[in-house]
């Protein structure tokens, strides 16, 4: 009798590298809607460019390579990882950026931030955060041409419009958007203005910055349903935002006319949606117990200092790089104790 050769591991559980990257992907809906809602349908227009951008180079690498595009596996193009970067990124972006821009960044991530390190699993750093650092710091002007926050999706662009600015770079975008509010702070801050004066401009409400708030809500929901499911561990979310409330709450102590207290920080900007979708990407990010809750620390804190006195108004890309950096230290210093080792032996379960 001959029997057909299979390869290890010959028991597959349910919990797939596919599986996983469709969940993540699920528990970004609240905050895409949240985004949608209050910026329109450019939005849409990002994720769709930038998911099928990101996509197409993926399968371009993997035929370079001499890798099966889409194998029975779930490996590949059918992992999801590729998707997902892209909807990482598009999110990241300006509504209504041009359409090259969501391209090219995914052209960066995918190619040169992924497969040219060895594709899945081997990427040192956040493959979503490298294109979006890219673009930054090449296309300024592209990058911070944000739209006003409308309550109403009536107010917004229209999809002909919107289409026309994307596609054919057409006149009027600059007179139709305006600064983010933690860019309006800092820029106002550095006119020696106080807290409460900036505050009281319509870009800000109650806790963060006008619907920031409930788009940094909606993506709080989606990382808890993450944590609760166990595809994430706590640890590094709550390393992150514990170390924005932390440096928040010191400053606001020293001087509350020059510094936001920890709310703002943490439901303004891009806080909820790096520390639970960016910050936890398992390849570049921490691995060891301890190592995590120091890893989120690390970026909370460079998020706060970057956010308060460096050249960009938020920073969590270039705080999630910076402590990609530093991962493979900290795992290297916070590893566990093998069980067996020492005098003072505490159990299997020992840090």
């Amino acid at each position: 009798m001959q029997f057909t050769p299979r390869n290890a591991p010959f028991l597959v559980g349910p919990n797939t590298v596919s599986a996983l990257m469709r969940r993540v992907s699920l528990a970004l809906v609240p905050g895409i809607l949240a985004m949608f809602w209050y910026f329109g349908i450019g939005v849409l227009i990002n994720l769709i460019l930038a998911a099928c951008a990101a996509m197409a180079f993926e399968a371009l690498m993997l035929r370079l390579r001499g890798r099966p595009i889409a194998p029975a596996q779930g490996s590949g193009l059918n992992d999801g990882s590729a998707l997902l970067t892209g909807l990482l990124l598009g999110l990241c972006l300006p509504p209504l950026a041009p359409w090259w821009i969501p391209v090219l960044g995914a052209f960066t991530a995918l190619v040169l931030a992924k497969h040219l390190y060895g594709g899945l699993g081997f990427n040192p750093f956040n493959p979503a955060m490298i294109g979006y650092v890219v673009l930054l710091v090449s296309f300024p002007r592209e990058m911070t041409q944000w739209l006003p926050v409308n309550d109403l999706l009536g107010q917004a662009p229209s999809l002909g419009d919107s289409l026309s600015w994307v596609f054919t770079g057409a006149q009027g975008l600059d007179a139709y958007t305006q600064a983010t509010p933690l860019d309006h702070l800092k820029t106002e801050l550095g006119l020696s203005r106080t807290v409460e004066e900036i505050i009281s401009d319509p870009k800000f409400g109650g806790i963060g910055g006008t619907g920031w708030e409930w788009i940094n809500l909606a993506y709080l929901l989606g990382g808890a349903y993450l944590i609760k499911s166990g595809d994430i561990d706590w640890r590094i979310p709550g390393g992150m935002l514990s170390g924005i409330a932390i440096m928040a709450t010191l400053f606001v102590a020293l001087d509350g006319d020059a510094y936001r207290g920890p709310a703002f920080h943490l439901f303004s900007g891009a806080a909820m949606l790096g520390a639970f979708f960016i910050a936890t990407d398992p390849v570049s990010a921490s691995t060891t117990p301890k190592g995590r809750i120091y890893y989120g620390l690390g970026i909370g804190v460079l998020v706060y200092l970057i956010r308060t006195w460096g050249g960009y108004p938020d920073g969590v890309a270039f705080a999630v790089l910076l402590m990609n950096i530093a991962a493979p230290t900290i795992d290297y210093y916070t590893q566990p104790r093998t069980f067996g080792e020492g005098d003072d032996l505490k159990g299997p379960g020992h840090d």
